[in-house]
């Protein structure tokens, strides 16, 4: 079976996207570039329709913004975290109840479904209300066990990096733009956000809300354009950065990082696997397959593309799985009716059609999908479900970031975990099982989240815990403590009373002092709560 990539038509006048325009051209004006810079069209994935249109920033503009958002930095940190936490409680509050404009961006931008859109939402309008309740707790002076007891007082502080960067994706440009600035601003830093030059208006959306909330207008700074010209500068003047895209990248972005030895965090690629056993519940993980696979139209870092099926169930499970895939809705449009709705992009559809042609021609046999659906949009393809994947195939090990799925059976837990933990990445994996069993397993997993009877929704909205990959999925953890202080300088202030370490004290002998220390050394090792 072969498919074809349908391009996206860009007509000489092509139509409007059903957004105000009056509103497209009001966030573009948040994009901080000199007046006269060329602009760049953006065009609606459903249909092809005319967006807008937003500066193409250069290096100077982002120099510009870096500048802007460090001045407005030194006054931002030097408030009580309690002022800064009140804006982002404001700004959870704005959202929701903007949420039907923040929707209608979304979809008409990416062609994704509204369910998912709304995904986007929830979360940025969930981080917000964490970090603005744990900010205190997260950045307030600790005090650490002393050198010598009561004669070392030894506190942690944490001060704000300074400039954050954040560079983000395409696939969840509400949630990735917005919710990592979040904990970063609350940390005290300011920041300079670069969206992905396909989805610049939903981050601006987002951006909108951030200062119609109280955020200082210069501390988030926006810049457009690709990132080969914009990803060099903006490093070359952040203290820290926040990278969210794919591996291949990744790797770029951490040797520019290591030149300038600043800290970074970046959340990459994977081929996140999925487990059934024997003793899951059939119908809930037939539903929660289906979400996994497909949610976003399989555009998420963290969805499921292996499914390892233990041979008991798999004759069952896969029919039912395969049916349910079949009646999944496929529309455009800013509705609710919609399952899945397109790809972003025609290097998106070219990418899946290669990916399952590849395997198709080798010898993988299609249950489910397997084309391109035009009638639909120019960008639609349907969710697919393959059989009999082998290593040979370029699906099999490379991450395909579409609405596939390689269903592999097993004889056993032991040689699905083997199997989900054959290969280069890590991010996220996914068990259908019974709780106990689950919790039990997960552990033998290499993945830096891994959810029991869910798919990805369960750890991702933990957000007091951290999240991020293993091996090549990535560095570092955003959600969580570790979320908030990777955008800090941890600080230990030690303060020491009566005898000191070192030097020796005035009128003891090196051996007299060593002697008192080797004694003084022994008897802390005997006390329980300083061991």
């Amino acid at each position: 079976m072969t498919t074809t990539a349908t391009e996206v038509p860009t007509p000489a006048t092509p139509a409007r996207s059903p957004l105000d325009p009056a509103l497209v051209d009001r966030l573009a004006a948040l994009v901080t570039a000199a007046p006269g810079r060329p602009r760049q069209a953006s065009y609606a994935p459903f249909d092809g329709a005319l967006i807008g249109e937003v500066p193409t920033c250069t290096a100077d503009d982002v120099r510009e913004a870096q500048r802007r958002a460090r001045e407005a930095q030194r006054a931002w940190a030097a408030r009580p975290v309690a002022e800064r936490c009140a804006v982002f409680l404001r700004y959870h509050d704005l959202v929701l109840d903007r949420q039907e404009q923040i929707l209608d961006v979304t979809q008409v931008e990416t062609g994704k479904a509204r369910t998912s859109a709304f995904e986007e939402l929830a979360d940025v309008a969930m981080t917000s209300r964490y970090y603005a309740h744990t900010a205190e707790r997260h950045l307030r002076p600790v005090r650490r066990r002393g050198a010598l007891p009561v004669l070392t007082r030894t506190v942690e502080h944490h001060h704000p990096k300074g400039l954050v960067g954040v560079i983000s994706p395409w696939n969840y440009p509400l949630t990735l733009a917005v919710s990592d600035a979040i904990a970063a601003l609350l940390a005290g830093n300011g920041v300079v956000l670069k969206p992905d030059a396909q989805t610049p208006f939903t981050a601006l959306a987002a951006v909108e809300l951030l200062y119609e909330a109280g955020l200082p207008r210069d501390l988030l700074q926006v810049v457009t354009g690709a990132g080969k010209d914009l990803g060099g500068p903006l490093i070359e003047g952040v203290d820290y950065l926040m990278f969210t895209g794919s591996t291949a990248t990744g790797r770029i972005v951490a040797e520019q990082c290591a030149r300038r030895l600043i800290g970074f965090s970046a959340e990459l690629g994977g081929k996140n696997p999925m487990i059934v056993l024997a003793d899951a519940d059939l119908d809930s993980t037939v539903e929660g397959a289906v979400n996994a696979c497909f949610a976003n139209s399989g555009q998420l870092c963290i969805s499921v593309e292996r499914m390892y099926v233990e041979d008991a169930v798999y004759d069952r499970f896969v029919p039912a799985f395969v049916e349910r895939v079949q009646r999944m809705t496929l529309a455009a449009g800013l509705t609710w009716d919609a399952e899945m709705g397109s790809l972003v992009s025609e290097q998106q559809l070219a990418t899946v059609s290669r990916h399952v042609d590849d395997a198709v021609a080798k010898g993988a046999r299609v249950l489910a999908g397997g084309k391109a659906r035009p009638d639909l949009g120019p960008l639609f393809y349907e969710p697919t479900v393959l059989e009999g994947v082998t290593d040979e195939m370029v699906l099999c090990r490379d991450e395909t970031f579409g609405p596939v799925v390689a269903l592999t059976r097993v004889a056993d837990a032991d040689e699905a975990v083997e199997r989900a933990n054959d290969t280069c990445y890590g991010l996220n994996a996914s068990i259908w099982t019974t709780a106990r069993r689950g919790a039990e397993i997960a552990p033998r997993i290499q993945a830096g989240t891994v959810n029991v009877n869910e798919g990805y929704a369960a750890a991702w909205a933990s957000l007091d815990a951290p999240m991020g990959g293993m091996k090549d999925s990535g560095v570092g953890r955003r959600h969580g403590r570790e979320g908030i202080l990777k955008y800090t300088e941890a600080q230990t202030v030690a303060v020491q009373r009566g005898m000191p370490i070192g030097p020796l004290p005035p009128g003891i002998a090196p051996d007299r002092y060593a002697a008192v220390m080797t004694g003084a050394l022994k008897v802390l090792k005997r006390v329980p709560f300083l061991r």
